[in-house]
């Protein structure tokens, strides 16, 4: 669905140019460590679904106005917290969202068609709308399922790298091979590495792959112990790993390291194998 790529342009921009500063971290669920929208959307799915209940059993016309009335106000912050998820994705990943963001705006479109009816008494039409919404939104659910777990948009990318392992310490190479604060790329076998060497001579080293989407960190800037993803801007210290700044919502893998008496840097990562 190429067809779509300009206008996931400018929307992209659009929702990039939003100045949530600081907020923007929590819409990503930086602080949860993994995402936030997928925890959002139970709000409003969970209301509308008791409310096609409640449409179906007689004397609960006020409660299923309430309840759908109560997914149209919780369906904003979980379209909030997903788009800006959608606007740090990969093209294909963008283009499944956009339709399940369509999809969804549909679903808030009938509800809230179906909320006016029955402020109006017409409950035929209110429980008409609120069903077709259901339908939308099931449908956005099943396309939002296919993005998260076909299209792997949000889980840890970094998570297989310990299973990827040998356990113990392994070399990556002599220390002149490192010069003193830039980023040098080495492979453990399937698991690329970044290292960095020091000023005081220490050596910090993390996994390559961003937890975010795999962008390779070892292109990216080092500023202030930190490295920055060079995809999507990422931000991990150096020393651990831990995630400062988003969209990343999961650290990189931090490896212990020493230098063997013969000049060589070992690494090994707790947990492998």
């Amino acid at each position: 669905m190429q067809v779509l790529d300009p206008v996931i342009s400018v929307l992209q921009r659009a929702v990039r140019a939003v100045p949530w500063g600081r907020y923007r971290d929590v819409l990503h669920g930086r602080q949860l460590g993994h995402p936030l929208h997928p925890a959002l959307v139970q709000l409003p799915m969970g209301a509308w679904l008791s409310a096609a209940l409640l449409d179906a059993v007689p004397g609960t016309r006020r409660s299923a106005r309430l309840l759908v009335g109560a997914g149209l106000v919780a369906a904003v912050p979980a379209a909030v917290s997903g788009s800006v998820d959608w606007a740090e994705q990969q093209p294909q990943q963008m283009r499944t969202g956009l339709v399940h963001a369509a999809s969804n705006v549909v679903a808030v479109g009938l509800y809230a068609g179906s909320w006016v009816a029955r402020g109006r008494r017409r409950y035929g039409w209110g429980r008409a709308l609120g069903y077709a919404g259901l339908g939308m939104a099931s449908a956005g659910a099943m396309l939002g399922g296919h993005l998260a777990f076909r299209q792997a948009a949000g889980p840890n990318k970094t998570e297989p790298v310990p299973y990827l392992l040998e356990p113990g310490w392994q070399a990556v190479g002599a220390v002149e091979d490192f010069p003193v604060g830039e980023a040098v790329r080495r492979e453990l076998g399937e698991v690329p590495v970044l290292v960095v060497r020091e000023s005081d001579g220490d050596f910090s080293v993390l996994a390559d792959r961003c937890s975010h989407l795999s962008g390779p960190l070892s292109e990216g800037r080092l500023v202030d112990g930190c490295v920055e993803c060079p995809w999507h801007g990422s931000v991990f210290r150096l020393k651990d790993g831990w995630n400062v700044r988003g969209p990343a919502t999961a650290p990189q893998p931090s490896f212990e390291t020493r230098v063997s008496a013969g000049g060589v840097v070992e690494v090994r990562l707790p947990g492998a194998g």
